[in-house]
């Protein structure tokens, strides 16, 4: 502990061995070049669901599941609880704001080559954590238990049932029985408050302890030949929290200018309402299956095309293992190719989509 030590950080340093973690912090580099500006996303996609976990915990203190209740208790939110309007508005754009971020992040990292040698583990374990959010969306948006959340998830959960042996059993699993119901809700609401922050949690700690111990992904080569580098501590920190600042901005008007609506109670007897779509994030999915005919060599085109969808995810998830074989340094055009082809595609689908 160095002499100048006084105060607060004297007090912390006699209690906690911080010394390495400063040390680290002030010599640790981050690579500056024209693509490190996609490395902040990483640090957004973080923020933002911390925004989720702190206003999650807000609701919970007012929520409460049941078929007689979930609604009930949201209106009270909405209508009763001072800011209690805001609070979950900031926490579904969160949400929504989250996913894009996670999706710039991944693709960044698609198009730069960063899951290349050694940083595959880096890869998958992003990878889990984008499915980890897209089950929030999925779990957190029948929670109100409105007539939209419950019909769309009724819709979402049917999609899986159509695989033949295992669809079943997996919508059963889903829904704890065989339609959506106060069961559904109990079900979806343990899973989004407690086992999926749980892995998320767990997840995201070995992603930041491998981008820490491997370092932000250099280009490779590097432009104009010569590395250049920035201090992490506190250029790139700095930076990083002044665009956590913009997004909370953004955050904040996206809630005041356009609070989340509650629409009415669910009906489980009641007609499903016209044009039911899943929520953005699913559309391209939910769309690209629409243009399967209906049997496709003898089988149902819906399955083709889940299975299809199933299949390419594995693909996109082992990308590391496909592209092992490309030297460092060397671009890899199919790669590329194959990038654009998805990034296009779920543009198009999700436009066609929101017609």
């Amino acid at each position: 502990m160095t002499e100048r030590a006084s105060g607060p950080m004297r007090w912390i340093r006699e209690r906690f061995n911080i010394d390495p973690l400063i040390e680290f912090a002030s010599h640790k580099q981050v690579p500056e070049w024209r693509g490190s500006f996609w490395y902040y996303f990483g640090g957004v996609s973080l923020f933002l669901f911390i925004v989720q976990v702190v206003s999650g915990i807000l609701l919970l203190m007012y929520y409460q599941p049941g078929e007689k209740t979930a609604y009930e208790s949201v209106r009270f939110i909405v209508t009763k609880v001072r800011f209690g309007w805001l609070v979950r508005s900031i926490h579904s754009w969160a949400a929504n704001l989250f996913i894009l971020s996670a999706f710039i992040h991944m693709f960044s990292v698609f198009f730069t080559k960063a899951f290349r040698r050694p940083r595959e583990l880096t890869w998958y374990s992003g990878f889990l954590l984008l499915a980890l959010g897209l089950g929030f969306g999925f779990s957190g948006y029948l929670l109100p238990w409105n007539t939209l959340a419950y019909f769309a998830t009724k819709v979402g959960t049917t999609i899986v049932a159509v695989l033949p042996g295992v669809g079943e059993p997996i919508m059963e699993l889903l829904r704890a029985g065989k339609d959506v119901s106060t069961a559904t809700l109990t079900r979806f609401y343990g899973l989004h408050v407690a086992i999926l922050p749980a892995a998320f949690t767990l997840i995201l700690g070995l992603h930041l302890m491998l981008i820490q111990t491997q370092g932000m992904h250099e280009p490779e080569p590097w432009p104009g030949g010569k590395p250049r580098y920035m201090p992490f501590f506190p250029n790139f920190v700095l930076r990083d929290l002044l665009l956590w600042l913009i997004v909370l901005n953004i955050l904040a008007i996206l809630a005041v200018w356009f609070p989340w609506e509650l629409g009415s109670k669910a009906d489980p007897f009641g007609a499903a309402p016209q044009g039911i779509k899943p929520e953005w994030y699913f559309l391209f999915t939910y769309q690209a299956l629409k243009y399967f005919p209906a049997k496709l060599a003898g089988i149902d085109g819906e399955v083709v095309g889940i299975v299809l969808f199933g299949i390419a995810g594995l693909l996109w998830f082992l990308v590391p293992l496909w592209d092992a074989r490309t030297p460092r340094g060397i671009r890899n055009r199919f790669i590329n190719y194959v990038g654009i082809t998805v990034v296009l595609f779920i543009i198009v689908m999700t436009a066609l989509g929101v017609r």
